[in-house]
C-alpha cells in the first residue's frame, strides 16, 4: 500500500511539473486562431505610423501566434539592418505558444526610410518603440522586449525610461558598455587574429576603404566566420544573407561606425553600467563563448540587474541564435515561461 502511494504521489508531482512547462491547452489550442484580430487580412502585418521631429513615417511589424499573457517584440541588431535574421525564432516559438512580433525600425529595408541623418538617434528609437508598443497594444501584464546587438542598446533605453511597461526583458549579444566593448576588441579579439591579415585590415580603415572588396573579404574569412557566425559561408542560412544584403549604411554607419572592429559613432560614449540596477524588471542576459562580446561581461551584468538571469552558450558567436542554436532557445523559452508563471 505504502508503494502504491509513493507511484502516485510521484506521478502527481511528474504532471505537476509538466504543467509548469508545457503551453496552456487553452492556449495552444488559440495560437493560430486569428478570428476577430485587426490583422488577420494581411497575415499578421501591420504598418504603424510613428510620429518623428521631421514627420511621420510608417514601420513594419507582423505577428505570429496568439497567446493573451506572452507577447515578445523582437528588436533586430545594426542599426539599420533588419528583422529577417530573426527568423530562426520562427522554429521555436510557436511550438512554445509564444506570440512574437517581428519590427523593422524605422531606416530599415521594410519601413520607410526617410533620408533624414537626424533621426538617427537613440533617444528618438526609444521613443519609436514606445509608440509601437502602444500600437501594438502591449502592456506590463504580457510585454516581453527582445533586444539583440544593437537591439540590446535599445531595450536598455527603452526599459531605463518605460520599465513600467514591460513584463520581461531579454538583451542577447550586447554588453552595456560600447568603450568596454572597444576594450574587449583592442586587447582580446584582435590580438587573436593573424597580425599580418590584422594589419592589411588596418590599412584599408586607415584610408578609410571601407566599400573595397577585399577589406570585406578578409572580414568575412578572418573575422566573422569566427565571432559573428561561425560557419563557412557557404552554409550561412538565408535568413542572416538577406538581412546583411538588405543592410541600411546611411543608418549603420553615423552610430556604430565604419569599422568592424569596433564601434564609434554615435555610440562611441554609451555606457550604461551603472544604471542597470534601476532596471527592476525580470532581465534574461544571453552571452556566447566566441562573440565580439565579452561573455564574462555579460554575465556580468545579469548580476547586476536586481532581478537578472545568464544564459551562456559555449558553443555560440554574435549569432548564437544559429551557431548554439537549441542552447539558446531552450534557455530563453524557460526564461520566458518561468516568468509567465511567477517562478523564480
Amino acid at each position: 500500500m505504502k508503494k502504491t502511494v509513493l507511484f502516485f504521489a510521484s506521478v502527481l508531482i511528474l504532471v505537476g511539473c509538466l504543467n509548469e512547462s508545457t503551453p496552456n491547452n487553452t492556449v495552444s489550442s488559440q495560437y493560430l486562431d486569428n478570428t476577430g484580430r485587426d490583422d488577420a487580412l494581411s497575415g499578421g502585418v501591420k504598418i504603424i505610423p510613428v510620429e518623428t521631429p521631421k514627420g511621420i513615417f510608417r514601420v513594419w511589424t507582423k505577428r505570429i501566434g496568439n497567446n493573451p499573457t506572452i507577447k515578445v517584440l523582437l528588436l533586430h541588431g545594426g542599426p539599420g539592418v533588419t528583422h529577417e535574421y530573426l527568423e530562426a525564432f520562427d522554429s521555436y516559438f510557436p511550438s512554445a505558444a509564444i506570440e512574437y512580433y517581428y519590427y523593422d525600425q524605422l531606416g530599415s529595408y521594410y519601413s520607410d526610410q526617410p533620408e533624414e541623418p537626424e533621426l538617427w538617434d537613440l533617444p528618438r528609437f526609444v521613443e519609436e518603440v514606445e509608440q509601437v508598443r502602444q500600437a501594438l497594444g502591449l502592456g506590463r501584464e504580457n510585454f516581453y522586449l527582445y533586444g539583440q546587438s544593437w537591439g540590446g542598446i535599445l531595450a536598455i533605453e527603452y526599459a531605463l525610461k518605460y520599465q513600467q511597461h514591460l513584463k520581461g526583458l531579454i538583451i542577447s549579444n550586447m554588453m552595456a558598455s560600447i568603450p568596454a566593448y572597444n576594450e574587449y576588441a583592442d586587447t582580446v579579439l584582435m590580438p587573436a587574429m593573424d597580425q599580418t591579415v590584422l594589419a592589411e585590415i588596418k590599412d584599408y580603415e586607415k584610408a578609410e576603404d571601407y566599400a573595397n572588396p577585399r577589406y570585406m573579404e578578409l572580414l568575412f574569412e578572418h573575422h566573422y566566420i569566427e565571432h559573428i557566425l561561425r560557419m563557412p559561408l557557404q552554409e550561412w542560412p538565408d535568413p542572416v544573407n538577406r538581412a546583411f544584403k538588405h543592410l541600411n549604411a546611411a543608418v549603420y554607419i553615423p552610430m556604430q561606425g565604419p569599422s568592424e572592429l569596433g564601434a564609434s559613432g554615435k555610440l562611441v560614449d554609451w555606457d550604461r553600467t551603472a544604471a542597470l540596477s534601476e532596471i527592476q524588471v525580470r532581465t534574461l542576459v544571453i552571452g556566447a563563448e566566441h562573440d565580439t562580446m565579452d561573455p564574462k561581461h555579460m554575465e556580468w551584468m545579469a548580476s547586476a540587474f536586481p532581478n537578472g538571469r545568464y544564459l551562456y552558450c559555449p558553443n555560440g558567436s554574435h549569432f548564437a541564435l544559429y551557431d548554439d542554436q537549441v542552447t539558446y532557445f531552450e534557455g530563453l523559452i524557460r526564461f520566458i515561461q518561468d516568468v509567465d508563471v511567477g517562478r523564480q
